[in-house]
């Protein structure tokens, strides 16, 4: 079994059984699903619904990037909040925006049943509990504050994507007390717990699948910490890497080497034997092998997600001979609203060109940065726009992860200079270069001419009074984290979330959902596409699980797992 560099889980090439019914498993359902975030708790839920008997295996206590994450679902198409807060909706138009951020990762057949069943998506949330509400934010934001949950969580409103759709608001954040992706995962977690015919168990991780002489997934061997001392100190240190990864990542990392350590010396194999097997485990933003070698553009850029996002099931998939799709893939956040003045200034790069229109979402923006920029980008604005920008974060309308960078980079990490030449000048920019691109924006912002980049007349602002403020937002910022997560995974079925080999026939017994797999959100990232993804290919893997033939059961070994 070949061990990976820091804390990714070890995965070893399949375990084939030429005689099943001789081997000595642990413990025998229908289903397994490996990773208990938003996608194997809907898979489970779904699976579990149709008769099934479930097992989910979770290498940490659950949760993965869902509960670190904003709890914004992406649904439209007429949903009820959309009705109150008084937006039209359908589930055209819902595809004809989403086919701009989608492109052509997924068919337009799926695309289009994904936004004709966006509502019922809704519903069936709060079936099991979960609260949404129509309250607006007054302007655009990255994400809104309290009171507000309904808002535009992409590009809908922006001219360039405004002509093919008419825009609506559809991210639907999850009500709830701070970051709603607790509150959104609590109820998942307590629906799943809820069930009789659902199995939890903690502490193990999936180090390799076992198939029979045919090669048919048709089981996986975990590997769980004991209960006890052992699984309690797994656990504290698993709380302690996620709750300091923010302020001290390389003391999270350490943290995140000794879990795997304590694996590898204490863990137990613990052999299921299932009819299928979900791959739901998140991606591979903290697996620095795979970045470097499918991203590395995205090498320095602040990991977004959780300890498990080390690509373990995408590496279960290619063990079994299933196919990759989009790894280059990375959503990017460069965030620039709020503060609101901020978006009405000009970003340029380190050449002094302008990137692009800055009311763009956030992702949309970093992408480009990333991606044809070498990842370096200077914020121009103002005294005006900065004294307003200022006043905004300290007003305490937003939070904290907004305003507090902002603040911080305007008062303490700017570039300030009394005249365009000088700022460029300092930034090491040519100044006709720096010049020029001004010029042309501060026109566009007189009324004179059209934005070049599209931006609209109300966010654009002219800088032609100084003194000016040039504010690094490069993506290597660590003041104002450029935070990425990956996007491309295993090649499914789109209707099935079977796992498909080369040959795009599916691996017998094998699915994977959520950021494991290609799905709604690897092309481009909009708020909330990505859970929504992990709702609608988890439930649809789920639904083909319990609507599979089922074979006749063996008999129950007489073990019980640890939970």
């Amino acid at each position: 079994m070949t061990q990976l560099e820091g804390s990714t889980t070890p995965i070893a090439a399949p375990l084939r059984l030429d005689n099943p019914d001789a081997y000595p498993w642990q413990a025998r359902c229908d289903a397994v699903v490996v990773g208990f975030g938003a996608a194997g708790a809907c898979a489970a839920l779904e699976a579990a619904a149709g008769g099934r008997k479930v097992m989910v295996a979770e290498r940490f206590e659950g949760g993965g990037a869902s509960i670190k994450s904003g709890g914004v679902v992406y649904a439209g198409g007429g949903t009820p909040y959309q009705a109150e807060a008084g937006y039209r909706d359908t589930p055209q138009a819902m595809a004809d925006y989403l086919r701009q951020e989608v492109g052509d990762v997924v068919s337009e057949t799926t695309l289009q049943a994904f936004c004709a069943r966006s509502p019922e998506m809704l519903s069936w949330l709060e079936g099991l509990g979960v609260k949404f509400s129509a309250a607006m934010p007054p302007r655009k934001t990255s994400y809104p504050s309290q009171p507000y949950y309904l808002y535009y969580s992409g590009n809908e409103a922006v001219p360039s994507y405004a002509r093919f759709a008419a825009p609506a608001p559809r991210g639907h954040r999850t009500k709830g007390r701070g970051m709603s992706g607790r509150a959104l995962y609590s109820v998942l977690q307590r629906a799943v717990q809820g069930r009789p015919n659902v199995t939890v168990l903690r502490h193990a991780a999936a180090r390799r699948l076992i198939t029979d002489g045919m090669g048919a997934v048709i089981g996986v061997e975990l590997w769980q910490v004991p209960p006890g001392r052992l699984q309690r100190r797994h656990a504290r240190l698993a709380r302690w890497a996620e709750k300091i990864h923010n302020m001290a990542p390389a003391l999270a990392d350490a943290l995140r080497a000794r879990l795997l350590r304590l694996e590898l010396r204490a863990a137990r194999p613990y052999a299921v034997r299932a009819d299928a097997v979900v791959l739901a485990s998140g991606g591979f933003i903290f697996n620095r092998e795979m970045v470097a070698h499918h991203a590395s553009k995205y090498q320095s850029n602040w990991r977004l997600g959780a300890t498990g996002c080390d690509g373990s099931g995408i590496r279960l998939g290619l063990s079994a001979g299933g196919e990759v799709r989009h790894l280059e893939r990375v959503s990017a956040w460069r965030f620039i609203n709020p503060p609101f003045d901020w978006a009405r200034g000009c970003v340029v790069d380190a050449r002094g060109v302008r990137i692009g229109n800055e009311e763009l979402y956030g992702a949309t923006f970093g992408h480009a940065i990333c991606e044809h920029h070498d990842g370096r980008a200077w914020l121009i604005v103002n005294h005006s726009l900065a004294r307003g920008a200022l006043r905004e974060c300290l007003s305490g309308r937003l939070w904290a992860f907004q305003a507090l960078p902002a603040a911080l980079l305007m008062l303490a990490g700017a570039r300030r200079a009394p005249s365009v030449d000088a700022l460029a000048d300092r930034l090491g920019m040519p100044r006709a270069a720096l010049q020029a691109t001004l010029a042309s924006y501060n026109a566009a912002a007189r009324g004179e001419r059209p934005d070049p980049a599209g931006k609209s007349a109300a966010m654009c602002a002219a800088l032609d009074e100084g003194p000016w403020l040039a504010i690094d937002i490069s993506a290597h910022s660590r003041v104002l984290p450029c935070s990425s997560i990956t996007l491309g995974g295993l090649s499914v079925n789109e209707e099935s979330g079977q796992v498909l080999c080369a040959a795009g026939t599916p691996v017998p017994g094998l699915y994977a959902v959520g950021r494991t797999a290609v799905g709604l959100a690897s092309n481009h990232y909009v708020s909330g596409l990505s859970l929504a993804d992990c709702i609608w290919s988890g439930r649809n893997a789920g639904r083909h699980i319990a609507a599979s033939r089922r074979p006749q059961l063996l008999p129950e070994p007489h073990d019980e797992p640890a939970i």
